[in-house]
């Protein structure tokens, strides 16, 4: 494993047991598989995501393991995991800097211009995504009582991005799985496609026979509202800040 790879996972936000859980995905994988850097560098990314690839109907007909990797404990959520860790590792391989907004940049001799008001927006908006993110996943029930988290606490990746938490329906492992986009602020009509992209991805994968979608913002734009009305599997959900206040002396 690349040893930039540490910080490349601090810079896009991710907390300290999720890079440690991310670190711990690829060195695991290598054991088995060898140096990732060099496979996926040699263009054989495809075809090792597909050898990770493990579906619900793949549970539901109780398969094997397909591959080298040795591991207890369910095969559905811990692949995924997996898969998704090998993603992320060619994100940070490629260079990608998508998620994260120039992390480290600081406006020349103090002066900012539009484009460092804009990143400095954006990295507050990603700070507060974040946040929500770590706050949902600590206590899911507050957004739905019937979700359980099944991504091994770290965003699923699939072919159009990373799922930001995904879920399942009750908590006996049989309900169907709901996707969870996270948007700090307003939203704009964009999200719809995002977070169809992302039922759209585990619907190929094999996973999306029964999959809904829940937007969680702090304000919805009128196409995002409109869209929702047209989609039935999709739920817009109005998140509230709430101060508390703490007396030092």
């Amino acid at each position: 494993m690349r040893e930039e790879y540490s910080d490349w996972l601090v810079a896009q936000g991710y907390n300290e047991n999720t890079c440690n859980t991310q670190k711990s995905h690829i060195r695991q994988i290598e054991k088995y598989y060898g140096d990732l850097a060099d496979r996926i560098e040699r263009g054989d990314l495809t075809s090792l995501v597909a050898e990770f690839t493990y579906t619900l109907a793949d549970e539901r007909a109780n398969r094997d393991n397909p591959t080298k990797v040795a591991f207890s404990g369910r095969n559905y959520t811990r692949l995924q995991s997996l898969k998704g860790a090998i993603r992320r590792y060619a994100q940070f391989l490629s260079g990608d800097e998508d998620h994260a907004y120039g992390m480290g940049l600081e406006p020349l001799d103090g002066v900012e211009d539009a484009a460092d008001i804009r990143l400095s927006q954006e990295k507050q908006r990603f700070a507060l995504e974040r946040d929500m993110q770590v706050a949902l996943r600590e206590n899911i029930a507050v957004l739905d009582p019937g979700l359980t988290i099944v991504d091994d606490g770290s965003e699923r990746a699939v072919a159009s991005g990373f799922i930001d938490i995904l879920c399942q329906d009750g908590r006996d492992g049989q309900g169907g799985l709901v996707v969870v986009e996270l948007k700090a602020g307003r939203t704009d009509a964009r999200v719809v496609g995002q977070i169809l992209g992302y039922m759209g991805d585990l619907i190929a994968e094999g996973d999306g026979e029964d999959v809904r979608g829940v937007i969680v913002a702090h304000e919805f734009d009128n196409r995002t509202i409109s869209a929702a009305r047209a989609i039935p599997n999709l739920t817009l959900v109005r998140y509230r800040i709430r101060f508390s206040f703490e007396a030092l002396s």
